[in-house]
């Protein structure tokens, strides 16, 4: 699988946990995908979203979607 591949089955996994209302485990998701591929397992976006997530920036569906898919 390529990294745009990836990245986008990532994305589309962790939207259904934010989909269903589910913020914190749709960033456990999507960080836990993210490691399972060489080119995105260091990605440094995903520091800066557990720093918001603990912060309770990425506490509504709407700012977890807006995170995830501002990755590329």
């Amino acid at each position: 699988m390529t990294r745009s591949e990836h990245l986008e089955w990532c994305k589309r996994r962790a939207l259904e946990y934010v989909d269903n209302g589910d913020t914190p485990q749709a960033y456990a998701s999507f960080a836990s995908d993210m490691k399972e591929h060489e080119e995105t397992a260091e990605h440094s976006a995903l520091d800066v979203g557990m720093m918001l997530l603990m912060a309770g920036q990425l506490n509504t569906p709407d700012a977890m979607r807006k995170f995830i898919n501002g990755f590329n």
